[in-house]
């Protein structure tokens, strides 16, 4: 079962993060992109809530089809003024990439989209898991990745 609360503790800089342990099931996306509206409206950070609700999502997704374990922690942080840092951590160490696709494959382009609307993305391995965390900030006019 997973621990449903939010955790909230200051930051360094003054913010707080926002942290929820959710089921590793597609409707948790749902939960995890409702987080990133309510920690994006208590910052006031009205202008980057589309990107960042969508690399939430691809996230999630990512972390529902790949990962093991029946939790997954995701994570909303302010990373500077205006920008943000959204983050899912799970139980597998398997490292991901972003894959070549063909025009025509349904699925594996993810790691693609969130590359295109966040500043950068990265993966920090952790002793039993992993973080895949992505920024989104407002002065994103060149796109890329970690």
């Amino acid at each position: 079962m997973c621990e449903l609360r939010t955790l909230v503790i200051p930051s360094a800089g003054g913010a707080p993060p926002y942290s929820r342990s959710l089921p590793r099931t597609a409707e948790s996306a749902a939960v995890a992109r409702r987080l990133v509206l309510v920690a994006l409206d208590a910052w006031d950070l009205h202008q980057l809530t589309e990107d960042a609700m969508l690399v939430m999502s691809e996230l999630v997704g990512n972390a529902v089809r790949h990962a093991r374990g029946s939790c997954m922690r995701v994570t909303v942080t302010r990373a500077a003024h205006h920008r943000v840092r959204v983050a899912v951590i799970d139980k597998d160490r398997t490292y991901p990439y972003r894959k070549t696709v063909s025009t025509d494959s349904p699925s594996g382009r993810g790691l693609h989209l969130v590359a295109a609307v966040s500043d950068g993305w990265g993966v920090d391995l952790l002793p039993w898991g992993k973080r895949v965390w992505a920024e989104v900030a407002e002065d994103c006019s060149d796109h890329g990745a970690a």
